[in-house]
């Protein structure tokens, strides 16, 4: 168990936090405040706890000068001074005198947000490759570190790996309830059903071959589902094919027939659009210009026939296109029927948290994941160098 803010004394020490504040932004609003929100426990707990709370993010990528504005993260001070309910002063600096002058200011209990970590990135990528002399900078700033930003694990970066390297470190609350949530699927309840949408096959390799001999089952739907389809030698019209992953797939299935369950029908059209003509029919009746855009009825009936006596549950990708609203009830439906059974139901971050919470089912399911790269390669079995430099307990 990784040694966590609990294990620190915090009063009067400068408390280095890396957060999550990686938000959908349009014109400079924030769409979607759930990984801000997710973060105020641990911040709270500093600010409780006497600390001065320095807090660091970063938020889109920068590799020009024109990306620097859109990825502003001073919109996140203002929401986050909202949820924490006092000031949250913001920093327009990554570096320099006035950061450096703002922390020496700094009262117990003060919260202070560092510009985006990224425009580091604009000169070098010091932040993304974890320059050693911006991490020794930044650790100079503090004396605990403290890393909440679980979808960052699976990172080396300067504002994780690097401030680590130089400070005494833990996790916050948020990347401890991920990791006891996700530790449930290390030895899970049974039946255990791995559930796997999405698009492509190959971003979910390494899952499926991690898990496919602890999971009982696994239903594949989404755009991967054609993928196995087509491995089966099942004509899938114009629906997307992650040609690559053909021969991975045709291997799962010859290795694990009875394990993989994949769809019998689809909500099938003509054109990637809402609006254009569609109908449901067999997997074996798609015609040539014809794309199966979401699982069917008989599918969605198949797929709830297994869940019902499953014990533990593992749900990463859509199983249709959700954005559209006529190909939304697979997944919608499915969900339905996740928060009705008596299982532990796991949401692998990423658009099934987003599908989730679009359709009103995120505060039914057991936990939905924060992460998305972090939550697949955790689930791989992989090594997170967010996570690995933090010292375990005692």
């Amino acid at each position: 168990m990784k040694r966590n803010i609990r294990d620190f004394a915090l009063s009067d020490k400068r408390v280095l936090i890396r957060c999550d504040f990686n938000v959908p932004m349009k014109e400079g609003k924030i769409v979607d405040d759930n990984r801000i929100v997710t973060s105020v426990p641990t911040i709270k707990y500093a600010i409780d706890n006497n600390a001065k709370v320095v807090l660091f993010s970063h938020l889109g990528r920068v590799k020009e000068e024109a990306d620097l504005a859109k990825n502003d993260l001073a919109p996140v001070a203002v929401r986050l001074s909202e949820l924490l309910g006092k000031e949250v002063k913001f920093v327009n600096q990554t570096r320099g005198l006035e950061l450096e002058n703002a922390i020496a200011s700094m009262n117990n209990g003060d919260v202070i947000l560092v510009q985006n970590t990224r425009y580091e990135d604009l000169d070098g990528k010091k932040e993304s490759g974890n320059d050693p002399e911006l991490a020794k900078y930044w650790s100079n700033l503090g004396d605990i570190f403290i890393n909440d930003a679980f979808g960052t694990l699976h990172r080396a970066h300067a504002s994780n790996v690097g401030i680590a390297s130089n400070l005494p470190s833990g996790v916050g609350f948020l990347v401890e309830k991920e990791l006891q949530e996700l530790s449930r699927l290390d030895d899970p309840e049974r039946p255990f059903v791995l559930i796997l949408g999405g698009s492509k096959v190959s971003d979910k390799i390494g899952v499926i071959e991690n898990l496919v001999t602890r999971a009982d089952r696994i239903l594949i739907g989404g755009g991967m589902a054609n993928t196995f389809l087509k491995a089966k030698g099942i004509n899938m019209g114009k629906s997307v094919i992650d040609e690559e992953s053909l021969d991975f797939a045709k291997r799962m299935l010859d290795t694990y027939p009875e394990k993989i369950v994949l769809p019998v029908d689809v909500n099938a059209f003509k054109d990637f659009n809402n609006d254009a003509e569609n109908r449901f029919v067999d997997v074996t009746s798609l015609s040539e210009e014809e794309m199966g855009l979401d699982i069917g009825p008989k599918t969605i009936a198949e797929f709830a026939d297994v869940l019902k006596s499953a014990k533990t549950i593992f749900w990463n990708g859509p199983l249709g296109v959700y954005e559209f609203t006529k190909c939304m009830e697979g997944s919608r439906q499915i969900l339905e029927v996740l928060v009705k059974i008596d299982a532990k139901t796991i949401l692998g971050g990423g658009d099934i948290v987003a599908a989730c919470d679009k359709l009103g089912y995120k505060d039914k399911v057991t936990h939905a994941s924060t992460g998305g790269g972090a939550t697949l390669e955790y689930m791989e079995g992989k090594l997170l160098p967010g996570l690995a430099c933090i010292p375990d307990k005692g």
